[in-house]
């Protein structure tokens, strides 16, 4: 019986270590990539990032202004590329039909006789008994092994000249309003659902259950619509940050009330009487009691709210014009994914970008996320 407790302990955190692997394993991908450098970025795998990799490339030697006679001899002399990356030539060849016609150090014969040598540094010479005419010089198709290359280049890129890092500014003006009003509101509503008796308390609660259901996108117009009715009489203008921490506000409400109303009602009622003997007012036991204990069910909503309007598109779209003043970051990163769409660096390096605070925000709370997600779920 021992054996079989064993067995079934050992079995259980090997299926919870492969989904911690299976989790972790993109995000550990995507950190990667946003390093890589984009030529080996766009042919290889994250995973072949420390060894390695065989490319095959296209260069251009230089053109017929570069030449130099030497003993009734024309010579074109340099390198294939354009900064050393520790690259080392494999093979090498002059037509597209057979890019590994010759080994380094051979001599490729061409139509007009002239001969031209590719060295593992990529050093070339080409060498011709009549005096060259191409301009551009000419195409060299190679196969070289580069070593594994990382660079700070991709977040210099997608910070300062892709408009990111504005973004991310705009985004965290966005989320932490929009995270702390809903829960600050939501927190004397649900004590006053839980323990304040008044008429129609049922049937409000019953009410904020039933709109659990109801999808974003059908209630999105209308509160758009209420919103510029109201900011028409008010002179606010519809499309800025106070109307997207409303409409964030509104569209939380209903979910931070009832997972708040769930844990309060699983405070000990004992307590709460015994303050109110002590002639406590609903004020005073909601600041110094519920408050306190209820700090794990604040951080719980605190990061499931704040995921949400992190990674929110939709009411960001509609909210919030495409100026570089009020883009959010899931809108920036649509636009880099419409723009920059083969940059592979650019995207990996934006979406990682992106990553950094939910798991920061997380990896802080993280040790009350449960304890106020469970909390209220059994009774004693």
């Amino acid at each position: 019986m021992k054996f079989k407790l064993n067995l079934s302990s050992i079995f259980s955190q090997l299926l919870l270590l492969f989904f911690v692997i299976l989790w972790i394993t993109p995000t550990f991908g995507l950190l990667i990539s946003s390093f890589r450098d984009k030529d080996q970025l766009a042919i290889s795998g994250w995973w072949t990032s420390l060894i390695n990799t065989e490319v095959s490339e296209i260069h251009r030697t230089k053109g017929k202004n570069e030449q130099s006679k030497e003993n009734e001899v024309y010579f074109i002399r340099g390198n294939l590329f354009k900064e050393d990356k520790g690259k080392k030539i494999l093979s090498f060849g002059v037509t597209s039909k057979n890019i590994n016609a010759y080994m380094v150090g051979e001599k490729a014969v061409l139509k007009d006789k002239s001969e031209i040598v590719v060295f593992e540094n990529g050093d070339y010479e080409w060498r011709s008994e009549n005096e060259f005419k191409k301009k551009k010089g000419r195409r060299i198709f190679i196969t070289a092994k580069s070593p594994p290359s990382f660079t700070l280049d991709n977040y210099k890129e997608v910070l300062f000249e892709a408009g990111l890092g504005q973004a991310f500014l705009n985004t965290i003006a966005v989320a932490l309003p929009a995270t702390l009003i809903p829960l600050i509101i939501c927190s004397f509503f649900a004590y006053s659902l839980t323990w304040m008796n008044f008429f129609g308390r049922d049937i409000l609660l019953a009410t904020i259950i039933a709109s659990l259901v109801v999808p974003l996108q059908m209630s999105l117009i209308p509160i758009l619509t209420i919103y510029n009715d109201l900011g028409a009489l008010f002179n606010i203008e519809a499309k800025s940050f106070p109307g997207i921490w409303m409409a964030h506000t509104g569209f939380g409400l209903a979910s931070t009330t009832f997972l708040l109303w769930n844990f309060m009602k699983s405070l000990p009622n004992e307590m709460l009487e015994a303050a109110k003997v002590d002639g406590a007012s609903h004020y005073d036991t909601f600041v110094r009691i519920v408050i306190p204990l209820s700090i794990p069910a604040f951080a719980s909503i605190f990061i499931l709210q704040f995921l949400w309007v992190w990674n929110d598109l939709l009411v960001g779209l509609v909210f919030l014009d495409k100026h570089p003043s009020e883009i959010i970051l899931t809108a920036k990163l649509k636009e880099l994914l419409g723009s920059y769409g083969e940059n592979w660096e650019i995207l990996t390096t934006g979406a990682f970008i992106s990553m950094t605070v939910p798991l920061f925000i997380f990896f802080s709370l993280q040790r009350f996320f449960i304890r106020g997600l469970v909390a209220g779920s059994v009774k004693g």
